[in-house]
Formats: C-alpha cells, structure tokens, sequence
C-alpha cells in the first residue's frame, strides 16, 4: 500500500510544504539581493535596486509574520494576538456551525438538490424492483404488530374512543352516508335488503305463529268480551295472521306498490340528506350516539382484537397474505410512479415539503455538531486540518507581499529621487 493509502493528507502536506520552501526561498532572496546592493557602487540603479530589496524583504517578512500568526506563535514567541486559530476554536466553531446551518443548508439549496435527486425516480426504480419489494414488504410487515400495538395503549384507545364518533358523526356524515344510500340505490341493492327483511319477517312469523295467534285472541276477548273471543277470536288470528303472509308474499313481487314506495321514499331521504344541512346533521349526531354507545364500542374493540391477532399471525409468515399484500402494494405504487407524471411531482412536492418542515431544527442540530467538533479538537489538530486546507494558498500572500514590496520599493524610491534628489532609502 503506498503512502497516500496511510496518511489521506500526504498530498496536501507535500504541496503545503512546496508553497512554503517557494516562499521562504523568495524572502531569502529579498535578504541576499538587500546585502548584495550594498556591495554595488553609488549609482542611480544601485540605490533603486537597494530600495526595492529592502521593501520586498520588509513586506515578506511582515506578511510571513501575518500567516504564521494565524496558526501559532511566530518564532514561540508568546506575542499579544497570535495563535488565532486555536486561541479562538471554539467562536470558529460557532460561527462556521452558524454559517453552515444559516447559509448552506438553506430551504432554496435544499429544494435545489432534491430536485436534481429526483427522489420520485429513485422511489419508483426501487419499488419496481421484484426482489428489492420482497425484503421491504417483509420489513414492513414486521413492523405491523408494533403499530397494531400502539393501539392497544390505553391513552391511544381512550383517544380513538373520543376522536371517531366525531369523525364518522361530524357535519358530513349525513353526505356521506347518502352517497352510499344512493349507490346502493343506483345498483338496485336496497330492494336486495328489503327483500331480506321481508324474508326475515316472514320467518320469525312463522316461528312465532301461535304466541301471535294466542295474544290476538287475547286482544279480542278483551275488547268483545269472553263469548266472543270464544266464538271469533281464534277466527279473527286465523284470519289476520294469513292476511298478513298475504300481504308479505304481494311485497315480494318487483312491482309491487310497496316496493315502489320504498324505492321513492329513499330517494327522497338521500335528497334531503344531500341537501338539507339541517337532515345532515340530525344522520350526524343519530350516528355519533350509535358509535358512541358502550355496547357498540365493545362491539368494535372485540372485532379489532380479532383482526388484530389475525393480522400479527399472518405478519409473521414471510408466504402470508399482509407480506404478498404489501409487495403488491408497494409494486404498484412503483408503477403509478413511473406511469403518472403527476403522481410523480406529488410525490417529489411532499418530499420536499417533509424536508423542509425538518430544516429549522436540522439547521440548529448541524450548527451545534459542527461548534462541537470544531470546539473539541485539540489546538495542534484544528491548525493542523486548516493549515494544510489553506496553507498553501496562504503561501502566496507571502509571495505576493515580497513582490509587492520590491516593486513599491522600487517606485518610491524614484517618485523620492525625483522630487527630493538623492535620498538615502
């Protein structure tokens, strides 16, 4: 393994390192060329050349002290103001935490990359992937019994107990409930239940021929007294009673009148419940007291601890039909992704809004990591990682510095000659 597979910053340390000997040779170059011009005889170009290498060599060393200051002590020298860096790691930290949080991870930057992602794409591409569904149905189903769970808490059940009869008995359960009336009734399917129910009154008269036969006979030797109860009553049930079954078996028939009324009368009852606000909320409030009755609860709570253990026992099996149900699902939803392209731009707009909702408090958690990080490495560290980040870089203020301060030497130098004559510099 070479060397950059041990230490990741060796290419860094060798370029810093390159910047730092150009720099330094500069300077030391600035000092020879200051003393050679002293060797020189008194001339015009000698004093210039004099001039220019003392403000080059001044202006490298002021800005080598300038650099080194950032990092650490120039010399180890303790001088006021130096070692900034590690005086100071811990405000760096707070103040690049803030700049990150405030300035990087911004709603618009955030938007930007979600929408270069595509996340809808990668969603649909994974979820019509066959063997990737199989292992994420499963997943999912073993998550159920937890969920179903959550449930089972008391402070969860006491909620659901208070917040359904609200939902299913608020202002618009009279619509809905007539929406589902007028599918019924579209399909013929209410006349399907009133004839279940005349099947079911007819056999419960059956059933209960002679207590009815008895308590008609009963009526009439009250109201005719006990001769004529004797000698009609038994007459009079016999009659009623098959006059009754006459009338049911008529009901029986498609057209018949009461068939007609029945079908009239629920039209009429959806309309009211479609339009009136008033009919709405009366269906409203009749069903949030049916929900809300004890019996009714109990009734529903033992359904979902049925369905519940049902549901957990078929979540268990990798074959069972929740995790065959789930891969379809998710299968589905991969192709409504790839198919619909609206589909797909809800999905991204809900992605982002998710995400962003999550900004604030992730923009204060990444602030705070960063000030951590940053305040937590030692002094020897933090100079170290900035150093060979920007160092280099750094190297040519150096540079510049030297440069500069030759030519400015040299131009002072003849702007002074100029005006005052010969000038010592």
């Amino acid at each position: 393994m070479d060397g950059a597979g041990l230490d990741p910053d060796r290419a860094a340390r060798l370029s810093l390192r390159r910047h730092k000997m150009f720099a330094t040779g500069l300077l030391v170059g600035m000092a020879a060329l200051t003393a050679a011009s002293y060797a020189l005889a008194p001339s015009y170009a000698a004093g210039a050349l004099q001039a220019a290498a003392k403000a080059g060599f001044v202006g490298g060393i002021a800005d080598w002290f300038a650099v080194t200051a950032l990092f650490r002590h120039p010399l180890g020298l303790p001088i006021p103001h130096t070692a900034i860096i590690p005086a100071q790691k811990e405000r760096l930290g707070r103040a690049l935490g803030r700049f990150v949080g405030n300035h990087v991870f911004t709603e618009a930057e955030v938007r930007r990359t979600l929408g270069q992602l595509d996340l809808a794409g990668i969603v649909a591409k994974f979820f019509a992937d066959p063997e990737a569904m199989a292992p994420a149905a499963a997943a999912l189903a073993g998550v159920l019994p937890k969920l179903l769970a959550t449930v089972e808490d008391g402070r969860a059940r006491r909620t659901l107990a208070r917040l359904i009869p609200r939902l299913v008995g608020g202002p618009a359960a009279g619509k809905v409930m007539a929406r589902a009336m007028r599918t019924l009734v579209e399909g013929g399917r209410h006349q399907e239940v009133f004839g279940f129910i005349l099947a079911k009154l007819k056999l419960i008269l059956a059933e209960r021929e002679d207590s009815l036969r008895r308590a008609i006979e009963e009526r009439v030797r009250e109201q005719g007294g006990r001769l004529v109860g004797w000698a009609l009553g038994a007459s009079i049930a016999r009659r009623v009673l098959t006059q009754v079954n006459v009338e049911l078996d008529k009901m029986q028939d498609d057209g018949s009148e009461l068939r007609e009324a029945f079908d009239e009368w629920m039209r009429r009852e959806i309309a009211r419940m479609e339009d009136d606000p008033v009919r709405a909320a009366e269906i409203g409030r009749a069903v949030r007291q049916v929900v809300a009755h004890d019996t009714v609860r109990a009734w529903v709570w033992d359904i979902w601890s049925r369905l519940r253990m049902a549901l957990e026992a078929d979540a268990s099996r990798p074959n069972g039909h929740v995790v065959a149900y789930l891969a379809s699902a998710l299968g589905n939803l991969g192709t409504l992704l790839e198919t619909d392209a609206g589909a797909r731009a809800r999905v991204q707009r809900a992605s982002e809004g998710i995400l962003v909702g999550f900004l604030p408090a992730a923009q204060a958690r990444v602030s705070g990591f960063i000030a951590d990080v940053v305040g937590n490495w030692d002094s020897a560290t933090i100079t170290e990682k900035l150093e060979l980040r920007v160092g280099a870089d750094l190297q040519y203020v150096r540079v510049n510095g030297t440069l500069v301060g030759f030519l400015v030497g040299a131009l002072l130098y003849v702007a002074l000659r100029a005006v005052f004559g010969p000038v010592g510099f």
